[in-house]
């Protein structure tokens, strides 16, 4: 997670409104696993009101980073107090084709709902979440609330490379700069 320097005003603000969510609702059918999972309207439903009353907007814009010689899409969340102060994660937008608009699409819309979801600390069972992990059943899906997870760190990006660079770069995880 990436924040502002400060979050002495985006902190409280973030409490106020997290006690007034409650869960996003899981009203879609995933026939795939016979099971339910809220998506990304739902989720919106169950935070976006509570985080605008208290001064919070949601931010979600695409990237690019370069790892391993590739390029690698990602998107980040960014919930935005109106002092400035904030805070955002990063995930990789996954497809089994970026170059398809309609398979890039959904991989985006899995990315919004689960980088808004982590973010605002949301709950809702990942029913769907199977697919993403190659899991081909939803035996192994619980029915329970998500109890709080330990705190992943993410290392900051090193440092900023021009498109051309990219192709010459060997470090991992270094950001394209856009034009």
């Amino acid at each position: 997670m990436n924040r502002s320097e400060s979050i002495l005003k985006f902190a409280p603000a973030l409490v106020k409104a997290q006690k007034e969510m409650e869960g996003a609702t899981k009203g879609k059918d995933n026939p795939f696993f016979k099971s339910k999972y809220a998506d990304l309207p739902s989720v919106l439903e169950a935070c976006k009101a509570s985080l605008n009353n208290h001064g919070i907007s949601i931010v979600q814009s695409t990237d690019v980073l370069a790892s391993g010689g590739k390029l690698v899409p990602m998107l980040e969340t960014i919930l935005l107090h109106e002092s400035g102060e904030y805070i955002s994660g990063i995930v990789e937008i996954r497809a089994k084709d970026i170059n398809d608009p309609q398979k890039f699409g959904a991989g985006l819309t899995y990315a919004r709902r689960q980088g808004l979801q982590s973010l605002a600390v949301i709950p809702a069972d990942d029913d769907d979440g199977n697919a993403a992990s190659g899991k081909n059943n939803s035996s192994n899906v619980s029915k329970k609330p998500n109890k709080p997870v330990e705190k992943v760190v993410q290392k900051p990006v090193e440092k900023q490379v021009e498109v051309e660079e990219v192709e010459k770069s060997e470090e991992p995880k270094t950001r394209r700069r856009r034009s």
